[in-house]
């Protein structure tokens, strides 16, 4: 019965193009792939974008590590800010930075 099932899968995967193997549908397979690639050439794009906005910024004078802070607090809401603060006041006290 086993053989019958396995047949009869190949059989409507063979007539859909699309083969399998182990009960892997290789076309759809190769379809994640695909989009995971194409997406990954698009992060690679937006970060090599991102980094030549910092390359700007900072050629007109602004200082890049700080401005990276400022685009990860705007992020957060005032209120996830407002708590990382108060600790961050709170470690500076203890270690008599503050």
């Amino acid at each position: 019965m086993m053989g019958d099932d396995w047949n009869n899968a190949h059989t409507s995967a063979t007539a859909m193009d699309s083969p399998v193997t182990a009960g892997v549908s290789a076309g759809r397979l190769r379809s994640f792939i695909e989009r995971i690639e194409r997406l990954e050439e698009e992060k690679e794009k937006t970060a090599t974008d991102i980094r030549e906005v910092y390359a700007e910024l900072k050629g007109e004078g602004f200082d890049a590590k700080t401005i990276r802070q400022i685009v990860r607090l705007r992020k957060k809401d005032a209120s996830e800010r407002a708590e990382e603060e108060a600790l961050l006041d709170t470690y500076m006290a203890a270690l008599g930075m503050g």
